[in-house]
């Protein structure tokens, strides 16, 4: 009975063991691939940017000065006049109205009568938008059309202090969110249902991508439906046979997962000293030294002065100090054909090489043909 205790003890081990290990190559397949959903956008299905122009009330004191911002004088005196109220050859000498643009996104397949989210940006002097709130905007699409109508107080993240002789400025006070804040009022009119084919686009056009995704779709419903034209489009017919709706086949759609391609690049921003090296990278053969002639010249001039009851002077004396590196204990370094990113990182590590030096490096590599990759410079 013991003996078959064991048994039953070891075997249960044994499995939960397979079952670890086939669960971590799932997990290292799942990582490796993407879905479609996250490669490609279907063309038409897509956000819409609408602008607009308008005037927020209710800032204490941080508004507009009026006479340096005509506009927001002139757009203040109109709405004064639509509500009734006449102000022409007044002097108005309110710092409480802030003139603003109007910015937001209508979502694709927005109804009317839903809401959207508007970012409310400060156009003239004003100092702060805070405790503000915004009166009637309309937002216009690229053709001129207004599409959704905003109205709400602000949220400011921001927020300035002064006194006589301080000031404290966090974040960006001129800056401010409205949630909810636009109702949309026109629909863009878009029939998903009656489409008979659909282009899909990739965000990061790749041959090889592109071809896998035509040929998982193609392996998915069993009919040559997608082809991929160019490396950032697929066009894709709906089945005439299919079973459910095209909403329906574009989810199954969009869940399939392939493993994405990329070319070897490498990317620089000057201005950070951030680089971003692709896992394709690869060096052929070459030796690499990096080292540079620094020359330090530090002054400490000293006071000399007389001995007592003397007839000398108190003079500056020059003390100069010059310190030279070469840095000569950085050697060369040969790195063999075919290294992979891994190892180029760790090799310039082991130089001491910080990130400036290193985007002279790999430049002077690519300059020298041994860098197979394409260099963006930011």
């Amino acid at each position: 009975m013991q003996r078959n205790t064991r048994s039953l003890s070891w075997s249960l081990r044994t499995l939960c063991a397979f079952a670890l290990l086939f669960g971590t190559l799932a997990v290292q397949t799942a990582q490796a691939t993407s879905r479609i959903k996250d490669l490609v956008d279907i063309e038409g299905i897509r956000e819409n940017q609408l602008i607009g122009y308008g005037l927020v009330v209710g800032l204490n004191g941080t508004g507009d000065t009026l006479n340096n911002s005509p506009f927001t004088l002139q757009s203040l005196t109109a709405m004064l006049e639509r509500l009734g109220v006449n102000t022409r050859g007044s002097n108005l000498r309110t710092a409480n109205v802030a003139a603003v643009m109007v910015t937001a996104n209508l979502p694709p397949f927005s109804a009317q009568g839903t809401r959207i989210d508007v970012s409310v940006s400060a156009l003239g002097d004003s100092t702060s938008l805070m405790g503000g709130t915004l009166i009637v905007t309309p937002l216009l699409g690229a053709d001129g059309e207004v599409y959704a109508v905003g109205q709400g107080p602000l949220a400011v993240g921001g927020f300035s202090a002064q006194g006589d002789a301080a000031s404290i400025t966090r974040g960006v006070p001129t800056v401010g969110r409205i949630s909810n804040g636009a109702v949309v009022e026109r629909e863009i009119p878009y029939v998903l249902a009656e489409r008979e084919s659909l282009r899909l686009s990739l965000r990061n056009p790749d041959f090889t991508t592109s071809r896998r995704i035509a040929d998982a779709i193609n392996a998915f419903l069993g009919a040559d439906a997608a082809v991929p034209l160019d490396p950032s489009t697929i066009q894709f017919t709906v089945p005439e046979d299919t079973e459910h709706s095209i909403v329906s086949l574009l989810t199954d759609i969009e869940q399939l997962r392939i493993e994405p391609d990329q070319p070897a690049k490498v990317v620089i921003d000057e201005q950070s000293g951030i680089i971003v090296m692709g896992a394709n990278v690869r060096i052929s053969e070459v030796a690499i030294a990096q080292g540079n002639l620094t020359v330090t010249v530090t002054e400490a001039p000293q006071v000399s002065q007389p001995a007592p009851f003397s007839d000398g002077e108190t003079v500056v004396v020059p003390r100069t100090q010059v310190t030279v590196d070469d840095e000569a204990e950085h050697q060369f370094a040969v790195l063999d054909s075919g290294v992979s990113l891994r190892e180029l990182v760790d090799a310039l590590n082991a130089l001491g090489i910080g990130p400036r030096d290193i985007i002279s490096i790999l430049q002077t590599i690519k300059a020298a043909g041994a860098l197979q990759a394409e260099i963006e410079v930011m």
